[in-house]
Order: structure tokens, then sequence, then C-alpha cells
């Protein structure tokens, strides 16, 4: 069978898929055509296998999840790493994503064909976290916005309103565009600047750019009923930026990896929690603040 390869770079990092050539897959991954660059070293591949093998496994990380968030559990193998990965706890697992030991090589196998984007997205999004989780970058559970030359995250659990907030500024605040709407990417450079990057992830919200700009702040969005905007000390800064980013704890070095790249975002980009309504008080509140924050 004749398979192909197609390279991508996301906040400066290359990596790659291979599939068969004629694999309907392909027309599905659309979200990763912004991000389409030219072949060369990557930090890792994800190759499409057919077979759906068993193998001796090891639990590493096997959570209940809430009803309606993706399954992704991780097992220790004799060859590396296994993650089986569903939808829901509702659906079978129907994707077992083996991993060398070295985190650079995965073997993707799905059993389900209507499922398989949903499991080369997850496999992508997962050997992405382990393979930057030492070069400064963190995967963001968050909704981010661009507005005068800067980024602004909104932080917070599934359903407290990240994305009904940036469509507040979206409506309310001029010149504001929306960056990513699930799965920005946070990175500090070497020279310690902090900047966020569009992904090929963004939740149910299609919006795939390859842009990047400058972090103007981090803002945890809570409900409430008045609208109210405190920044946050280091310390508080650092847990609700550590509670948003997505990473597999359990391998030391990768751990060390995205609590330096944390602390280093906690101490330099002003950090706030708003608690809010879902109304235009809250966007000018934020955008006032922040914007001078």
């Amino acid at each position: 069978m004749t398979v192909t390869h197609k390279y991508f770079e996301v906040a400066g990092f290359r990596f790659s898929l291979e599939m068969p050539v004629f694999s309907p897959a392909w027309k599905a991954l659309s979200n990763y055509d912004p991000f389409l660059t030219e072949a060369g070293p990557v930090l890792f591949t994800v190759r499409t296998v057919a077979e759906w093998a068993d193998t001796e496994k090891e639990p590493l990380l096997v959570q209940e999840p809430e009803d309606d968030m993706p399954v992704l559990n991780l097992y220790r193998t004799a060859a590396g790493y296994r993650v089986e990965m569903s939808p829901c706890k509702a659906v079978p697992i129907c994707g077992r994503l083996d991993i060398d030991s070295t985190l650079k090589e995965g073997r993707l196998a799905v059993n389900v064909q209507r499922l398989e984007t949903f499991c080369i997205n997850n496999a992508m999004m997962l050997l992405y976290a382990f393979n930057t989780a030492v070069e400064g970058a963190l995967e963001m559970h968050s909704s981010v916005v661009m507005q005068n030359g800067r980024g602004y995250l909104f932080l917070g659990k599934s359903g407290t309103g990240k994305s009904t907030h940036s469509s507040l500024w979206l409506k309310y605040i001029p010149g504001t565009e929306l960056l990513n709407d699930d799965n920005p990417i946070l990175r500090v450079l070497p020279d310690g600047s902090v900047r966020v990057y569009g992904s090929p992830w963004s939740g149910k919200t299609p919006c795939y750019k390859a842009m990047d700009v400058p972090v103007g702040a981090v803002v945890r969005i809570r409900q409430a009923p008045e609208n109210r905007i405190t920044r946050l000390p280091v310390i508080q800064a650092y847990a609700s930026v550590f509670a948003s980013c997505s990473a597999f704890r359990p391998f030391r070095e990768l751990a060390d990896g995205w609590h330096r790249t944390i602390g280093s975002v906690a101490a330099s980009v002003p950090c706030f929690v708003l608690d809010c309504l879902p109304d235009e008080g809250a966007a000018r509140l934020c955008h006032s603040t922040v914007s001078h924050g």
C-alpha cells in the first residue's frame, strides 16, 4: 500500500503524519492545511496502521472522565507506551496509539472508521504535548483572542463561558479577532518572551490560524452575579495556568518541563480572574483592565 507523509509546523515545531495516499481521512483533516510545511527533521511522527493488536500493559494514568469528555488512558508496554481513546466513556475504545520509548514514533490503529479523525487529532495532540514539554510549550485549554497586537487567553472549566467571553470581545471590542477557541499553544521563547499560537485543534469552533502574537494577559473566567476582575499574585497565577494546560504527568522529565514553563508564564504575564456575567459590561471591564495590565 502506497503511503504519503505530510509535514506540519505549529508554534515553530515540525511534526508529520503518515497515512495511505488515498485515505479519506486526508480530506477530513483540512484543519491542518494552514500549518503545512516543507519536509525536514521532525519532533515526532504519527503513522496509521491496520492491525488492531492486543498487548500486555500496565496502567500509568487511567481516569474516570466526565460524561462528555474524551477517554484517554495511558499504559506502559514492553515496547514503550499505549494510549487507548474514545470520544466519551459511553463509547468503547476506538483508537490505540502505540508509542515507542523515545516518544517520537506513534502507531495509531482505529477500529471505527467514522472516529478516525477524532483519533488522529488526539494522537497528534498527545505527541505534540509530550515532545514540546521540555521546549517551553504548553497546550492550553483556552479560548484566545487577538486585539491591538496582543493575545488574551480566557481559561475556565468546560461550560464556564470561555467561548462566550471571546464572542463578547468580538462583538464589543473593536479590532478583536479570534485566534483559537479551544487549544492554543502558549510558548516561552529562549529570550523569555511569551507568545500564543494558533493550532489545528480548536474544539467545536473551526478556527485554524497559523498566526501568533505576544501574550497580553491570561484571564480565568468564573460565572458570577456581577462583574469584577482581580489580578492574581504569582502563586495563584501558577495554579490558574496549571489547571488549564494539557499534560500527562507520569513522565517526570516532561512534568518538570511543564512546571518550568508554567512558572515562567506566571512570573512574566499578568494573570487575572474575572467573575462575570455573559454581557457587554464583562467584556469592556476585562478589556479596559488587561489591556493596561
